[in-house]
């Protein structure tokens, strides 16, 4: 099995993918690279038998119905306009709040945050995706899924905050040790130096290792109440075991090398 994982920003200079190759007896980061284009990060959803992406993969559906209504002219204004219940209602997507209720951690609002600018771009990918024939499912279902590498951490019971930044290298190298504690199976080879000093390419190997959860079942997916939301505002992955299991859980019929 191949796992990608991508750390996406809206430029390229931000943008980090890894590849991690899984065999019977482990796994191997076959490749990562910092600083990527459109075609590569297609390059690497289109190969991969999982790709996890860090990125909202669509909007809250109050907000989308908000903003066309505005567009046209015919929205209905709430009577208490500056109440934080209406607003949040229209900034924040299901996923969202169950992830926050999960973890304790709430994502960054895709309708009222930066992140929409990579949301914009994560958009276009996944149009280009979709028109070369790769099936898209926003809700997890298909080559493409939505992680959160810091609340994959926290589930996994590594350090998950403080690591980001040239000012916070110390917390990045422990988390680094950590991981690789954690994880002897995983092979980094020559990538560690690059995980020590780039929260992007960390970010990238936990995105691959959660599309890796999601792949073998060990990750959250939307129940039937949450499904119909999950297909348009997307569904961020939870792992739901042990980073161990990622290597021990059987690959009989799963692996493509």
């Amino acid at each position: 099995m191949l796992t990608a994982g991508i750390d996406l920003a809206a430029e390229d200079a931000n943008t980090a993918v890894a590849w991690i190759r899984w065999t019977a007896t482990g796994a191997l980061l076959a490749e990562l690279a910092v600083g990527v284009s459109d075609d590569q990060l297609l390059r690497a959803a289109s190969a991969a038998d999982k790709a996890g992406i860090d990125c909202p993969l669509g909007w809250p559906e109050p907000f989308v119905e908000f903003v066309i209504a505005h567009h046209r002219g015919n929205l209905v204004a709430p009577a208490d306009m500056v109440g934080r219940d209406w607003r949040r209602s229209l900034a924040w997507r299901r996923t969202d709040a169950v992830t926050h209720a999960v973890t304790g951690r709430p994502p960054l609002s895709v309708a009222a945050d930066r992140i929409a600018h990579t949301a914009m771009r994560c958009a276009a990918l996944l149009a280009r995706l979709t028109a070369d024939g790769l099936p898209v499912d926003r809700s997890g279902g298909g080559t493409v899924v939505e992680v959160y590498p810091a609340a994959s951490l926290k589930q996994w019971g590594l350090p998950y905050r403080g690591y980001k930044g040239r000012q916070n290298s110390s917390v990045l190298n422990d988390l680094m040790d950590q991981l690789i504690t954690a994880a002897p199976w995983l092979q980094l080879g020559t990538f560690e130096g690059t995980c020590r000093s780039s929260d992007h390419a960390v970010d990238a190997v936990v995105a691959a290792l959660a599309a890796r959860a999601t792949a073998i079942g060990q990750a959250s997916r939307p129940g039937p109440a949450d499904l119909a939301a999950a297909a348009t505002e997307g569904w961020i992955a939870l792992p739901t075991a042990p980073l161990n299991s990622l290597s021990t859980a059987s690959t009989k019929g799963q692996l493509h090398d």
